[in-house]
């Protein structure tokens, strides 16, 4: 495919996930079942598109005049892709090009409205209803965090210690440019793409067929760091979904003591079973809820709870721009109500002086210190025990997790340890 035919596609695939409001990977799956003529390096060329569309689809439209599919297209090309006005109109004029481009069109190209004197949320690509509370959350740090979440995230990756050490899968990892990302050892990163460029192929390198590696966002390993010393434990992952903080998890206690994987949703369970197969993990059990009482006996006799609880994925937004625009109020309140639940569930499998780790990978503060707040006047058994990690900055005064892209590179993660007494008074 040509250049115009590219973003003809993106513009058509962004047209129906607006009228349709279709999930941008099933817009994209379905625009590639009827363009079979279409190559692997033409799929990313329009998903990229789309994506980096997605991401700042209002500041675009604001800068154009017009908020049309076609518009915040032609502003991706223009001021993220940067490409010159000559290269779009030749684009544009193209045999399954995109049409000739209009003269306020290329007025706006070259000379693109300030975004400085637009609404907050306009400037910072998310819906209206969001205002009061990502400026409740982010404070004054709000503009930045924003414009960090509409920006291409890294691939980031955990080397496996459970299957080789951290200096011999740097060497196979070099391969495909991923560098120590910081804050934890055994945590890489691959530098976001340029447009219309891919990371490489991860899932080709041979040492990720042999487990050595896992791909998780930093902000989600540093999540997973947070549950401390569990080598010899007793530790259930209520939340375990495919298993990414489960294999982290498990690696951190070394195949020691006893690690349950635990899911409302069987199906999720399923690639659970499989990555851990790969990763080397021997100490997993599976908990599935098509049993009738998955966690039958487990009451009191967990050291640690790790709560991945379900969430709106406010701070996944650089991976998953569609969300944002999905995201309901009443959604948000749904969720709030899910994480006070499961959070109730699973307090009731922390054995005295054991510990329950709550995450979310969401910003909004309804999700995270409120829900904390809530659980804590209902179980006055339970005390926050402060966060400290080696390396990591990113605890409030309160003494939880709080990571964002623009201040800790990472996705958007929340995490409190909660302590439960040692005994009942």
């Amino acid at each position: 495919m040509r250049d115009g035919g590219r973003v003809s596609a993106a513009i058509e695939v962004l047209t129906e996930i607006e009228a349709r409001h279709f999930p941008v990977k099933m817009a994209l799956k379905r625009w590639g079942e009827t363009a079979r003529y279409a190559g692997s390096k033409d799929r990313a060329f329009v998903s990229g598109l789309v994506l980096d569309a997605l991401r700042r689809k209002r500041s675009l439209g604001w800068m154009m005049a017009d908020v049309s599919a076609r518009s915040v297209m032609l502003g991706v090309l223009a001021f993220m892709w940067k490409w010159p006005v000559e290269r779009i109109a030749e684009a544009a004029a193209e045999e399954h090009g995109f049409g000739a481009l209009t003269d306020v069109e290329r007025e706006r190209l070259t000379a693109p409205i300030s975004t400085d004197s637009a609404p907050a949320p306009v400037a910072g690509d998310y819906p209206d209803w969001l205002e009061p509370h990502l400026a409740r959350a982010l404070g004054p740090d709000q503009a930045a965090e924003m414009r960090a979440l509409s920006e291409r995230a890294p691939v980031d990756l955990r080397v496996n210690t459970l299957k080789t050490d951290v200096e011999r899968c740097a060497k196979a990892l070099a391969l495909i440019d991923a560098a120590p990302a910081g804050v934890l050892a055994t945590a890489f990163r691959i530098p976001a793409p340029a447009a219309a460029d891919r990371t490489p192929s991860v899932e080709a390198v041979p040492a990720f067929s042999k487990g050595w590696f896992e791909v998780q966002d930093l902000g989600s390993q540093i999540a997973a760091a947070v549950a401390g010393d569990v080598k010899g434990k007793q530790v259930l992952d209520f939340c375990a979904g495919g298993g990414g903080k489960t294999l982290a998890l498990a690696a951190a206690m070394g195949n020691s003591g006893q690690i349950f994987a635990h899911d409302s949703d069987a199906r999720r369970l399923a690639d659970t079973i499989r990555r851990g197969q790969r990763a080397g993990v021997r100490n997993l059990q599976i908990r599935s809820p098509i049993e009738a009482t998955p966690l039958k006996g487990l009451e009191g006799k967990i050291d640690v709870v790790f709560v991945d609880a379900p969430c709106t994925g406010a701070g996944t937004w650089r991976r998953h721009p569609d969300a944002k625009w999905r995201l309901s109020p009443d959604q948000l309140a749904k969720r709030q109500i899910e994480q006070d639940s499961v959070l109730e569930d699973a307090a009731a499998f922390v054995k005295a002086g054991g510990r329950m780790i709550y995450v979310t990978c969401s910003l909004l503060t309804e999700e995270n210190e409120d829900r904390v707040a809530a659980f804590l006047e209902r179980h006055p058994e339970f005390t926050v025990k402060p966060i400290a990690l080696d390396g990591v900055t990113h605890v409030t005064p309160e003494g939880y997790l709080r990571l964002t892209p623009h201040r800790a590179g990472t996705d958007g993660f929340f995490a409190a340890v909660l302590q439960r007494a040692s005994y009942t008074p």
